[in-house]
């Protein structure tokens, strides 16, 4: 049985220079604060902001949510494939679960794009694990955009 690859988007425009949107991403304590959606909270075990390098997060969820990883979280495993300061941020991640379900290996891309009042944030998503719900997942994007735009001033 042939799978098939699914690609999830989102976009905000955040009222933030990019290189301000920028240092969001490859600052940990940063991203630990914006990245996790809203019932969920961040945790950063290893960072490496580098070409190659990346980091590992555990994202714990306030309520009784199932995790991919444990009862109530998910620990995701990323590689940055390419940095761009000021225009965006290519990577890779992998969730640990048993589930087959979940199993792969998404890319995510990041792109800054210079606005009227401000910078336009995009996210593309490929190769979404089928275990991940669409619905679910947009919801999370829109969250985490909703939390940089708080988070840097937009």
């Amino acid at each position: 049985m042939r799978t098939v690859s699914r690609t999830d988007r989102a976009s905000r425009l955040i009222k933030a220079p990019a290189s301000r949107v920028y240092r969001a991403f490859i600052d940990p304590e940063a991203l630990i604060r914006w990245l996790p959606p809203e019932g969920m909270t961040g945790e950063m075990l290893a960072f490496d902001a580098r070409p190659g390098g990346g980091y590992r997060m555990a994202l714990h969820y306030a309520d009784d949510t199932p995790g991919k990883t444990g009862e109530h979280s998910d620990v995701v495993e990323t590689r940055f494939v390419a940095l761009n300061p000021g225009r965006g941020i290519v990577q890779t991640a992998v969730f640990e679960s048993e589930d087959p379900a979940f199993a792969g290996t998404m890319r995510m891309s990041w792109s800054l794009e210079p606005a009227e009042g401000g910078t336009r944030v995009a996210i593309t998503c490929e190769d979404v694990p089928q275990g991940i719900r669409k619905q679910d997942h947009l919801a999370g994007l829109k969250s985490s955009l909703a939390n940089l735009a708080a988070f840097v001033g937009g």
